[in-house]
């Protein structure tokens, strides 16, 4: 059965986030010791206007009615960033009213056709489309010559999230290891207010906790989802390539990522055209 205790909570997310804070953020000085390199609870109560006793009641879970000054001023307190004061937001809700904040329904298995003759279409852009929990549902030609070499097609069930914490591959195919694990790993935690009491997203976090790069970023409750940017990627027969991705989601289907990458400059061009054509030549054989 998957560990269901870690569900996100206002109480460890606020936690997670005062941890993080440094006192030299927000103009504290930083001589004397600490347990933690983050802010003390009596910091953040002053910082926020609140007052100490009220801090611990809501990182110990005894409250959850905060209003909405308190966690705005909480926000600014703790520096969150929009995505993370979003995510503030929905767990208040989720805590003081659970019954309206029902979890999401199952994550799709079968891509409509619509989207999947769009991924057909893009070729030779490579394009994908990933699930809510990362499983691959979906790729057209291009996409899977230019990845199946890296073995992230490997297995009867695909998954970025399992390649990427999992297989050591990875980190020799993504040459920013470390910011590809951090993207990977907020959007999980995101992820995690709708699909947290789903057995099959919670299998996944359960066994993705095990890896030890996993449960340190799992554990600091980072939450962003980015849908622009640029990765770097080690291709075994090619070499070096830069992709420059966009993420899109289709209408009415918000479980689902069309993913698409694009040549970041002329000679990753050339790279993805040569490992392209050397994929048709191994099929042929």
């Amino acid at each position: 059965m998957p560990d269901l205790a870690d569900r996100p909570t206002l109480a460890a997310f606020l936690r997670a986030r005062r941890e993080r804070v440094r006192p030299a953020d927000v103009g504290l000085p930083t001589s004397g010791r600490r347990r933690t390199p983050g802010l003390r609870r009596e910091e953040l109560a002053v910082l926020a206007g609140v007052s100490v006793d009220y801090i611990v009641r809501l990182e110990q879970g005894r409250d959850t009615h905060p209003s909405g000054a308190v966690l705005g001023a909480l926000a600014e307190a703790l520096r969150l960033s929009d995505d993370e004061r979003v995510h503030l937001k929905r767990l208040a809700a989720m805590t003081s009213a659970p019954e309206l904040c029902p979890a999401g329904s199952a994550a799709p298995v079968e891509v409509p056709p619509t989207v999947r003759a769009l991924v057909d279409r893009l070729d030779p852009t490579p394009t994908f489309v990933i699930g809510a929990w990362f499983d691959l549902l979906a790729w057209n030609t291009a996409w899977g010559r230019l990845m199946a070499p890296v073995g992230l097609l490997d297995g009867a069930r695909p998954n970025l999230a399992r390649f990427t914490f999992t297989d050591p591959r990875a980190r020799t195919t993504y040459l920013d290891w470390a910011a590809t694990a951090d993207e990977q790993a907020s959007a999980l935690r995101s992820m995690a207010l709708d699909r947290g009491y789903e057995p099959a997203f919670a299998t996944l976090v359960d066994e993705l906790r095990q890896v030890p790069a996993f449960a340190e970023r799992w554990s600091s409750h980072h939450v962003v989802e980015k849908r622009r940017g640029t990765k770097r990627l080690q291709h075994p027969t090619v070499g070096e390539i830069r992709v420059a991705y966009e993420v899109l989601l289709p209408p009415d289907e918000h479980d689902l990522r069309l993913i698409t990458w694009l040549p970041a400059d002329e000679a990753s061009d050339d790279a993805i055209r040569r490992a392209i054509s050397e994929g048709a030549a191994l099929r042929a054989v």
